[in-house]
């Protein structure tokens, strides 16, 4: 059973910094393309970012280009994304999301090619 668990959330002030991790199990992390999504209050879900499955080609969301980097370490298992220059546009649910097929490149931005799994860990920017 795939499983991702998020965590590194919180709240933090406009123009602050976090970083999420990400522990993947039940499947072979390794050979997977990895992605970040996430979901605004009464918005639909958002991709965010996503990466290869050896790390060394990323894409992101418009909103986030430039603030926020995707990495990953798989000697760990895990999946990061290192969020700076928060804006209160940011504040959502963030979910890791496992890309569907074992196709490393290219990197969709489309949200039916990732599958989420787990609970999220909730990004609140506020002053």
């Amino acid at each position: 059973e795939v499983q991702l668990q998020a965590s590194g959330g919180g709240l933090v002030q406009p123009g602050g910094s976090l970083r999420l991790s990400c522990v993947a199990s039940g499947f072979i992390f390794r050979s997977n393309v990895m992605a970040w999504v996430r979901q605004a209050p009464g918005k639909e879900l958002e991709f965010v970012a996503a990466i290869t499955d050896g790390g060394s080609r990323r894409i992101y969301g418009d909103s986030v280009q430039g603030r926020f980097t995707i990495s990953r370490d798989n000697t760990r298992n895990t999946l990061f994304l290192q969020m700076n220059s928060l804006e209160p546009e940011d504040t959502a649910i963030y979910y890791c999301a496992k890309k569907r097929d074992a196709r490393n490149w290219p990197l969709p931005r489309d949200l039916s090619q990732y599958r989420t799994g787990g609970q999220g860990t909730q990004v609140t920017v506020s002053s």
